[in-house]
């Protein structure tokens, strides 16, 4: 028995998954890109989440109208937090009080549902760099938020070579690219370039 973990991350073309004075989806959201959210989350997983996203999360479902955040309360949700404790108002919420990689890696050997985890930047930063990623899925918004970009999921962190398994164009502007993670450890030999033979 084991599943997949997939990190799913919305991302600015210079790599941030927010910005101050930016509105959700950059204000770039289309038609194409609901229904691939809904499609996403009709499918059978279980969330994962950090406090500070599942806070957000419970309360964006409650405020906001977006098609598929029904399909975000009816699914399982676990929270890594030492802080959060149950009953949680989200429904469908589990909590666990313990290092998310060492649980990860137990859930990913001990259960056949696959498992996702979208926002939550430290958390899925610890997941990349342990090397129990198994897709990674970045949906590249049409907009460069400079100055004002802020959590971004690959600055500073692991190194990486990546296996590209889909690529798509979202309502003529918006990148879903699918990529399988692997923990870069080193340049082969023979690749890039090559020097001169000596005469």
């Amino acid at each position: 028995m084991s599943t997949t973990l997939t990190v799913d991350f919305f991302s600015s073309l210079d790599g941030y998954g927010s910005a101050e004075g930016w509105p959700g989806y950059w204000g770039k959201e289309g038609p194409e890109i609901i229904a691939d959210r809904v499609r996403t989350f009709e499918q059978e997983q279980v969330l994962v989440f950090g406090a500070n996203t599942f806070r957000g999360f419970s309360k964006f479902v409650k405020i906001f109208d977006e098609p598929y955040y029904d399909s975000l309360t009816a699914l399982p949700k676990i929270v890594f937090s030492s802080t959060l404790e149950e009953p949680l108002e989200w429904e469908n919420s589990t909590v666990i009080n313990e290092d998310a990689v060492t649980a990860i890696e137990r859930l990913k050997r001990t259960t056949d549902v696959p498992m996702r985890s979208h926002g939550s930047i430290s958390l899925n930063r610890a997941l990349l760099a342990a090397g129990l990623v198994d897709r990674l899925e970045v949906m590249v918004f049409p907009a460069v938020t400079g100055k004002s970009g802020y959590a971004a999921l690959l600055h500073d962190g692991a190194e990486f070579d990546l296996e590209l398994l889909e690529s798509t164009v979202l309502d003529g502007r918006t990148v879903k690219l699918v990529y399988k993670p692997t923990l870069h450890t080193g340049i082969p030999e023979g690749v890039g370039p090559q020097p001169r033979n000596a005469e």
